[in-house]
């Protein structure tokens, strides 16, 4: 049997801190050689702007092959519609029965800022107590709520072009114990973070690496799947010591990576790592309270797996979701 988990099924049962171990747990395999973690694939027609990726897994530990199909197409802005839609599909490694097919909107944004969180933990000053956001959405509300997991924070400064949205913002956070301010510019927000998340689908950089402060731990999230888009200019990445989540996905899917190589501000080779060895203790991470680090999050298959299995499983104990004989 197939268990197929709607959106609405998903959001009963996320829970951050076992999403944060799970995508912990998740990278470390992936550096021990116990899971497989490829390189995307990315379809497009020269006739569309939009772009299909194919994002997998393969993990001992989890019994799992999982696939992610990520349809990103900027067209639908204009239909009203949501530009990014993906559907996740779990099935045994063992015997290939394909034992659930998930919603990816859920699990991509719970999994997006638990690894924010674990790059955080092992990157960032254990003593960060202020979040820098830039963008007020739902991914900025998960990644709150994440970074309380594994660090001290204090204080919240956020930006957002949408008076609404940040508005939203403070409402689905007042439950934390944290102090929200909104910042009036994204210069305010590096001033004030020691912690910073870029989380809006910008094209053009919005953050600059001279408003860089010795000591800043920055996870660059937002940025669309395309070798073009960006959030970071060339001079943050070049100033910063840069971790990735996947090399071989950062070479195909990360703009704020390969704009800069392009402009000639870094090379591939300067990259320090994948974090996956950082917490398995392989490479070193921050070296010194000064270091400006950098973790590139594009999103790996890897992180789908985990989370799908933590999902599933949590479905299965309560009885959720809708069997389907797919094989009838």
């Amino acid at each position: 049997m197939t268990l197929v988990l709607t959106a609405s099924v998903l959001e009963s049962l996320t829970n951050m801190s076992e999403t944060i171990a799970a995508v912990e747990r998740g990278f470390g395999d992936i550096a021990r050689g116990t899971a497989v973690q490829p390189g995307p694939v990315s379809l497009h027609l020269p006739t569309s702007e939009a772009r299909h990726l194919l994002m997998a897994g393969l993990a001992e530990a989890q019994q799992l092959a999982s696939v992610k199909l990520l349809s990103d197409i900027p067209d639908n802005h204009a239909l009203g519609l949501p530009t990014q839609r993906s559907s996740i599909l779990l099935a045994d490694r063992r015997t290939g029965e394909t034992l659930a097919l998930l919603d990816g909107r859920i699990p991509t944004r719970t999994r997006t800022a638990a690894a924010s969180a674990v790059a955080s933990k092992y990157l960032a000053r254990p003593d960060s107590s202020t979040l820098g956001l830039v963008g007020a959405g739902a991914l900025a509300i998960a990644h709150v709520e994440a970074m309380l997991h594994v660090l001290p924070i204090e204080k919240v400064v956020v930006w957002s072009r949408s008076a609404t949205t940040l508005a939203a913002f403070k409402a689905k956070t007042a439950h934390h114990p944290v102090q929200v301010e909104t910042a009036s510019n994204i210069q305010h927000v590096l001033e004030a973070a020691d912690i910073l998340c870029t989380l809006t689908p910008s094209v053009e950089p919005l953050v600059k690496g001279d408003w860089f402060r010795p000591g800043m731990h920055i996870n660059a999230v937002g940025a669309r799947p395309r070798p073009k888009h960006r959030e970071i200019d060339s001079e943050g990445m070049r100033r910063a010591r840069v971790f990735v989540d996947s090399l071989a996905t950062a070479k195909e899917k990360s703009g704020d990576l390969m704009m800069a190589v392009s402009e000639g501000a870094m090379t591939v080779e300067d990259i320090q790592g994948e974090l996956g060895p950082v917490i398995t203790q392989d490479i070193p991470g921050r070296i010194n309270a000064d270091d400006i680090t950098l973790f590139n999050s594009v999103g790996i298959g890897m992180l789908d797996l985990a989370i799908g299995r933590l999902l599933y499983d949590t479905a299965v104990l309560h009885g959720l979701g809708i069997d389907v004989d797919m094989a009838r």
